[in-house]
């Protein structure tokens, strides 16, 4: 039994169509699961920027302190190198990072 192909198939301009259609979302290089994937990867990586230009303004201040306050290098000193004076203790104590945090 011969099965008939339905009139709308046989239009020239719909087959084209419609092949154009399945090309451009599933077989491009540019198809909507990469699109999909580079949106979401532009997202993070906007995330990522706000935090390091927050970064980097902590960083310049710290900076700033440091180059015209002395209390504020020994300060740097105890905290970032751990260095103390003579006759003189320190004890660092560290806090525990949730699964939340990192």
């Amino acid at each position: 039994m011969a099965r008939k192909i339905p009139k709308i198939l046989k239009n020239f301009y719909v087959v084209s169509t419609l092949i154009f259609v399945i090309w451009i979302f599933f077989l491009d290089g540019n198809d909507l699961i990469t699109q999909y994937d580079r949106r979401q990867r532009l997202e993070k990586l906007e995330q990522e920027k706000v935090y390091f230009d927050q970064e980097i303004k902590t960083i310049e201040r710290e900076q700033e302190a440091l180059a015209t306050d002395s209390q504020a290098i020994e300060r740097f000193a105890r905290e970032k190198f751990y260095l103390k004076k003579p006759k003189e203790d320190v004890y660092v104590i560290e806090e525990e990072q949730s699964a939340l945090e990192e």
